[in-house]
C-alpha cells in the first residue's frame, strides 16, 4: 500500500510536533469556533442534548470530524466490524463545520476535472455517483427532511469568459450520457425571474438539498454502537503504541486514527503539504414576502452555479429565501476578522441586486463563513499516512457526494477491504504538493487576491 506521506514530516509545517523514535505527539495549532452565523443552521430547531468526551475511553477507530465524511465512514467501520468500538470527536457540533455551511449542489461532474485524462475523469464520476446513491438510499431509508430536490439545478454564464466555459460543457455532457436543457436568455429568465444571464444549460435530475437537515439527520442515525463526542476539541495527538487524544474532559485511545477534518486537517498537523485551507462565504435574505416573490416571477425553487470560476451561487429556496455565494479568503491563522465578513456581505449584496434590482428593500438576515479545504490541482487528498493513520480531506466545494462516498472507502481501504470503487479511487491522481512555509501562505495569499480581483467583473 503506498502511503501519501509521513505524518511526523507533514506535522512540523503546521503544528508544534515533537518526537521520540516511534513517537510522536502533535498540538494543533488552530481550532474550529462555531460563530452562530451558518444560515443553514440558525433556523432549524437546536440540537438535542449532547454528549463531550469524559474521562479515558479505549476505542478500536478514532474519527476526527464530524462531516459528511467522518459519519460516513464510522458508519461503514461499524459495518464492516459491527463488533468494534467506534468514536467519533469533533470540536463542535455534528455538522456545524463545513458540512453545515455549504451550498447544498450535490454534484457528480465539476469543472476542474476537465484537467484529467479520460479515465480518470471517468473514475471520479463513478466515485461521486456511488456517492449520490448512498445520500439517496440514506435519505430514504432513514427518513431525512433534508429538502431532497431532483428537478435539477442550472450552470449559466454571462460574459465572453463564461459563455466560452458553457459553450464547452455540452461535449462533456454528453461524453457521460448527462442529460440537459440549453436555455437561452428568454428561457431562463422564466425559470429564475431575473434577465441576467445570457444563458444556462440545466441537468434535470441534478440534487438540491438542505445541507444542515442532511448533515444532522445522518449524524442522529448513527448506529447505537457508535459514539459520538462532539464540543470536544482534540488540544493533542500523541502516537506510540496506539492513538492518544487529548480533550477538555479527557482522552480518547485507539489503535486507528481518521483525520476527516477537511480544511482543518492541516491545523492538526496532518496534510499540510496536500490540503489547502480557503473561506467562503455564504449569505441569505430575509425570506420573500408573497408579493416580492411574484413580482420576479419564475420558479419557487432553483440553483445556479456560475461557469466562471469566480461567479455567485445563487439558489431560491423554498422557503422564500435566496442564497448568495462568492468571495474566498486565505489567513493561515484561520480566524477571519469581521471586516472580512462584512466585505463579502457587501459583494452578496451587489450579486443580488444585479440579479434582482427590483429587491433593494430585501435585507440579508445572515451572512455567514466556511473553511473549505482545496489543492493545487483541486484534487482531495485520501489515504494512508503512516501504519494505521489516515487521512481524507479537500473537496474544493463538492464535499456532499465525495465525502459521502470517500468516508466509506476509506473504511475501507483501511480494513483490507477490495472493490471496484475502491480500485477507481486509489487510481485517482494524488494532489500535487505545495511548497513549505512561508512559501505556501504566500502563495495562497496571492492566489486568493487575484480571483477576488476577478470575481469583480462577473459578480
Amino acid at each position: 500500500m503506498k502511503m501519501l506521506a509521513a505524518a511526523r514530516l507533514e506535522g512540523r509545517i503546521s503544528a508544534k510536533w515533537s518526537s521520540n523514535g516511534h513517537r510522536w505527539r502533535v498540538e494543533p495549532r488552530a481550532l474550529p469556533v462555531d460563530d452562530g452565523r451558518s444560515g443553514w443552521l440558525r433556523w432549524l430547531e437546536p440540537p438535542g442534548a449532547y454528549r463531550a468526551l469524559a474521562g479515558k475511553v479505549r476505542v478500536d477507530c478514532a474519527v476526527v470530524g464530524a462531516g459528511f465524511t467522518g459519519l460516513a465512514l464510522a458508519r461503514r467501520l461499524h459495518e464492516l466490524r459491527p463488533g468494534w468500538r467506534i468514536a467519533v470527536v469533533d470540536a463542535q457540533r455534528a455538522g456545524t463545520g463545513a458540512s453545515g455551511r455549504a451550498s447544498g449542489f450535490v454534484v457528480d461532474l465539476v469543472d476542474f476535472t476537465a484537467a484529467l485524462d479520460a479515465e480518470d475523469r471517468a473514475r471520479y464520476v463513478r466515485v461521486a455517483r456511488a456517492g449520490i446513491a448512498e445520500l439517496r438510499r440514506l435519505v430514504a431509508e432513514l427518513g431525512i427532511d433534508c429538502w431532497w430536490d431532483e428537478t435539477g439545478w442550472m450552470r449559466a454564464a454571462r460574459g465572453p469568459r463564461g459563455m466560452r466555459f458553457l459553450s464547452s460543457w455540452p461535449r462533456l455532457l454528453e461524453d457521460f450520457e448527462i442529460a440537459y436543457r440549453w436555455l437561452d436568455s428568454a428561457e431562463l429568465s422564466q425559470v429564475i425571474g431575473s434577465e441576467f444571464y445570457q444563458a444556462a444549460v440545466r441537468l434535470p435530475g441534478s440534487i438540491l438539498i438542505h445541507p444542515g437537515r442532511l448533515v444532522r439527520g445522518l449524524a442522529a442515525a448513527l448506529p447505537p454502537a457508535v459514539d459520538l463526542y462532539e464540543c470536544s476539541p482534540v488540544l493533542a495527538i500523541e502516537r506510540g503504541a496506539s492513538f492518544e487524544l487529548t480533550t477538555p474532559g479527557g482522552r480518547l485511545v485507539a489503535d486507528k486514527l481518521f483525520v476527516t477534518a477537511n480544511g482543518y486537517s492541516q491545523a492538526l498537523g496532518f496534510g499540510a503539504r496536500q490540503i489547502f485551507p480557503v473561506f467562503t462565504f455564504g449569505s441569505f435574505t430575509r425570506p420573500l414576502s408573497e408579493a416580492e416573490q411574484a413580482s420576479i416571477g419564475g420558479e419557487r425553487e432553483w440553483g445556479i452555479l456560475a461557469m466562471d470560476p469566480m461567479g455567485s451561487t445563487v439558489r431560491r429556496l423554498r422557503d422564500g429565501r435566496l442564497l448568495i455565494r462568492n468571495t474566498v479568503h486565505y489567513t493561515r491563522g484561520l480566524r477571519l476578522p469581521e471586516a472580512v465578513l462584512e466585505k463579502a456581505r457587501r459583494e452578496h449584496r451587489r450579486a443580488l441586486l444585479a440579479r434582482f434590482p427590483s429587491l433593494a428593500e430585501v435585507g440579508f438576515e445572515s451572512t455567514w463563513s466556511g473553511l473549505m479545504g482545496t489543492s493545487r490541482t483541486r484534487l482531495y487528498t485520501f489515504g494512508e499516512l503512516e501504519p494505521g493513520l489516515f487521512l481524507a480531506g479537500g473537496f474544493t466545494g463538492a464535499g456532499i457526494a465525495q465525502g459521502a462516498i470517500v468516508g466509506r472507502l476509506l473504511a475501507e481501504l483501511a480494513l483490507g477491504e477490495d472493490s471496484a470503487l475502491l480500485r477507481d479511487q486509489l487510481a485517482l491522481p494524488s494532489p500535487f504538493r505545495m511548497p513549505v512555509e512561508p512559501l505556501r501562505s504566500m502563495g495562497g495569499w496571492w492566489l486568493v487576491q487575484r480571483m477576488n480581483h476577478a470575481a469583480g467583473d462577473c459578480l
